[in-house]
């Protein structure tokens, strides 16, 4: 019995992935003693941001960082950095930026809802969200031709909920925002490269350390000087509702040491998934295949097909049950339209992903002895 059991919830198995919804992330216990120490002893917090951003930038390769408490606040705070330019006047007066330079420009295949909408974040930082291209298409004109005397930046969105065919690729999209003298900033919360969008030439990326780091709540903007000093003058702004305390800096910090020596090998995970994907195919109404991340990430993953001409319900309503039940199963379910849900093994653990397969194998049986049931009535 966990934790939250103890207090009365149900356990939950995470197959999903590393989800705000579900906790993001389960946190190493080494992590936690850092953690539990730097709670119990007092420091300057705005000597421990400055120090706490060159221990980052140590595993980003930029010339400083920023903490933030989560990657949502850091594209808020990102926005107001590249229109108040850390000006003490307009770092008070966001988020009006009336009469400033405040529009930022991202594709609208990038225009994603991650719990919250991108858009929200870059409002709530002052910005003025200005979306480019289509849905499910955009050139570089599209891009080139929004920017004017009013744009402040230009956005990019890193993840498997954008878009991923047919945008303007981020090589591209950093070209022309230089090209115009234009900061590109990068929503990268979830991506396992901490070094590669610095070293393409972004100038401010934010990461969240909840995810892909197995941090406590948190998340951090990396990048360029100027601009991580415009950051970090938002505490006195914007910033201050969305400030972090320094037990989660410093569990930060021991997250990133740590993953730059344990970080996650996707491909460790196939021979496992492979075994329950032999189980799955073997139970009737129900097919499985091993998949990429559809964003490219090297993390694999365990694809279930619900035939529902055989169970006589679809994939949706499978996900309802798993997710309804005792334990709550939560799988991906970004494709149960097209008749299929995913199980991510990087958050599993213990016999979890044995009580998956045997659930599955557990519904798909009730499904059939009930249509069998209504064949004989």
């Amino acid at each position: 019995m966990n934790i939250y059991e103890r207090i009365g919830l149900k356990r939950v198995i995470n197959a999903c992935g590393k989800m705000t919804i579900l906790g993001v992330s389960a946190v190493d216990r080494t992590v936690m003693d850092e953690v539990a120490e730097a709670a119990s002893n007092y420091v300057e917090i705005d000597t421990l941001i400055d120090r706490v951003g060159e221990l980052i930038s140590t595993h980003t390769g930029a010339e400083d960082s920023c903490v933030t408490s989560s990657a949502s606040a850091g594209i808020a705070i990102s926005v107001a950095a590249v229109i108040s330019k850390g000006d003490p006047n307009l770092v008070e007066r966001l988020p009006d930026s009336s009469g400033l330079a405040n529009e930022v420009i991202l594709l609208k295949g990038h225009s994603v809802n991650y719990g919250a909408p991108v858009t929200t974040m870059v409002r709530l930082g002052g910005g003025v969200p200005v979306e480019v291209g289509q849905a499910n298409e955009s050139e570089a004109f599209h891009v080139a031709s929004a920017i004017t005397g009013r744009t402040a930046a230009i956005l990019y969105v890193k993840s498997h909920h954008a878009v991923q065919k047919g945008m303007v690729p981020l090589a591209e999209m950093i070209r022309i925002a230089h090209e115009h003298g234009l900061p590109l900033i990068i929503d990268a919360a979830a991506e396992e490269d901490l070094k590669k969008y610095v070293a393409a030439g972004a100038d401010l990326v934010i990461y969240s350390g909840a995810k892909a780091i197995d941090a406590p709540t948190s998340g951090f903007i990396t990048g360029r000087k100027a601009l991580i000093g415009a950051c970090k003058a938002q505490y006195h702004g914007i910033g201050r509702p969305m400030k972090i305390g320094k037990e989660c800096m410093l569990g930060l910090v021991k997250a990133l040491d740590r993953y730059a020596v344990h970080k996650h090998d996707g491909r460790a995970d196939i021979p496992a998934l492979e075994a329950a994907i032999a189980e799955v195919n073997g139970i009737r109404g129900l097919s499985a295949e091993l998949e990429q991340d559809e964003a490219g990430r090297e993390i694999y993953r365990a694809r279930v097909r619900v035939h529902a001409d055989v169970l006589g319900v679809d994939a949706a309503a499978i996900e309802a049950q798993l997710r309804g039940g005792s334990p709550a199963i939560y799988t991906r379910k970004y494709y149960l339209n097209a008749g299929v849900f995913s199980i991510d093994p990087r958050p599993l653990q213990g016999d979890d992903l044995a009580v998956i397969v045997a659930r599955l194998r557990q519904l798909a049986g009730a499904c059939l002895q009930e249509n069998t049931a209504k064949e004989n009535a």
